[in-house]
């Protein structure tokens, strides 16, 4: 089993914890205005007409004209042809460097040939799917058992949500206890129950849109990084018929936007065997991405059950899929004939361990060892996000640069560091209206990456690849200082 991370030195979290919080509270620095201006006009009316145009029409049958909540938006969304390597390229020819990686998923780079062959192989063999078992179901499933070692059985979904969802109901049915316990912040899918405490800390229902209230009565959740906090929740649980699980982000919520102490995940671990709960690792991002045993592997934490998503079918569909200890996936035994003497959680999914999916993932997980891949998009990220902070030096600026090995992040505005408190509800419209300004400026900084060439994850996140060479970096770099050199205090 390969023990190599791609974290090579994890962040000072209280030195990141203490620049975000000075970021949000400083005046706004963004995109000049009359600079923003010129990236619309001269990049995006001029040169991307054919994306504008076919986005016009597309917004009459698509609502907002996209079906992705990661495709940007300002000022138009453009249209996406072709993925190589550490490329894209849209629908009127331009280039881009690839930092969005599918939201992660491709480590090794986008659409690698020998992952593509191995699929091309299958469609002309047996198609994308038959609906019934397919070698490739065992072998993937077997090379993720191996290398990770909680999960001793596999099971394939169609997506991380619904990943996600069958995990609290497994810990349901596993611990005959009804409370789920969540990070503050984190994303956990958008299924109903956990659609709760989402984007910040403290949110609670509010961003569940088309949720009842009612919904969310055995969901609560925890301030990131706080143990008393947690454990407050899990012992205040004990009183209303206990905790089935907690869910957490290993590296922090959405994606490690803000940072946990190295040591959380023992802490956490510890409280959960105290009270009787599942521990549950949400590695919908980390998995294969930060090591080939996972963030689980890194923290030297054995979870009761984790969540996988894009990365287990190598960014290909059916994209997802719950892994764990035997006597917890028991409860995800599948197929017609009975048999079990125990209850089976209700889960589904005819796409699900398609034959093509596994194909892919299979493949794509064997490509990420044999090339070592997670140690070379760690170490480019390492580089990478180096050189921004000296950019953000040289230019005087308040931004954020920190990484956890490829998952790096560019904080410009701080929008996710902001926090909801219930105890003092007269501060939250105001934190809610500051965060809807500083959402605008991030979508204008992530435009004016993309104006030089940079496709990003909402402007303020980056994911690299194995893809990714040295060679790059200077280009890479004069992009970003061609931003910051337009960057000043919001007027």
């Amino acid at each position: 089993m390969d023990q190599r991370f791609s974290i090579s030195e994890y962040p000072d979290v209280k030195k990141v914890i203490n620049q975000l919080d000075g970021l949000i509270k400083k005046p706004i620095y963004t995109v000049r205005p009359e600079a923003l201006k010129r990236y619309e006009e001269e990049y995006f009316d001029k040169k991307c007409s054919k994306s504008k145009e076919m986005i016009k029409e597309a917004k009459e049958i698509i609502p907002g004209g996209v079906q992705h909540n990661l495709a940007f938006n300002h000022p138009f969304p453009l249209v996406f042809t072709k993925a190589e390597g550490v490329y894209l390229y849209d629908l009127d020819g331009n280039k881009y460097y690839d930092f969005l990686q599918a939201g992660g998923p491709t480590v090794l780079g986008s659409n690698p040939i020998e992952v593509r062959e191995k699929v091309i192989e299958l469609l002309n063999d047996c198609g994308p799917s038959t609906g019934l078992f397919h070698e490739y179901e065992y072998k993937l499933a077997k090379k993720i058992s191996d290398n990770i070692k909680s999960v001793e059985m596999f099971r394939m979904l169609g997506s991380g949500t619904e990943a996600c969802m069958a995990s609290i109901r497994v810990a349901r049915l596993a611990t005959k206890k009804k409370n789920i316990l969540k990070m503050g912040g984190a994303y956990h899918g958008w299924s109903d129950q956990l659609a709760y405490g989402i984007r910040l800390p403290g949110t609670k229902h509010t961003q569940a849109n088309g949720v009842p209230r009612k919904m969310f009565k055995y969901t609560q959740e925890f301030f990131p990084n706080d143990l008393k906090d947690l454990e407050k929740k899990l012992r205040f649980n004990q009183l209303r018929g206990g905790t089935a699980a907690v869910l957490i982000e290993p590296i922090g919520p959405e994606s490690g936007t803000r940072p946990l102490d190295k040591d959380f995940n023992k802490g956490v671990e510890k409280l959960c065997r105290k009270y009787g709960a599942l521990l549950i690792f949400d590695e919908v991002v980390t998995a294969f991405r930060i090591g080939m045993s996972g963030a689980q592997g890194y923290f030297d934490v054995s979870p009761d059950l984790t969540i996988f998503g894009k990365v287990v079918a190598g960014g290909y569909p059916s994209a997802g899929g719950l892994g764990g200890k035997k006597e917890y996936m028991k409860y995800l035994t599948a197929g017609i004939s009975g048999g079990s003497k125990h209850k089976k959680a209700l889960v589904g999914g005819t796409m699900a361990a398609n034959p093509l999916s596994c194909v892919a993932g299979y493949y794509t997980l064997c490509e990420i060892e044999r090339k070592k891949a997670i140690e070379k998009a760690g170490l480019f990220g390492d580089k990478l996000i180096k050189g921004v902070q000296e950019l953000i030096e040289k230019y005087n600026l308040p931004f954020v640069a920190f990484n956890q090995g490829s998952i790096c992040h560019l904080e410009t505005v701080g929008t996710m560091h902001f926090v909801i408190n219930w105890r003092k509800p007269w501060q939250i419209p105001s934190v809610l209206n500051a965060t809807s300004e500083r959402k605008k400026e991030m979508e204008h900084i992530g435009a004016a990456y993309m104006a030089e060439g940079l496709v990003t994850l909402a402007g303020s996140r980056l994911y690299t690849s194995a893809a990714y060479n040295e060679e790059m970096l200077p280009d890479i770099l004069s992009r970003f200082e061609n931003v910051f050199k337009e960057v000043a205090i919001k007027e």
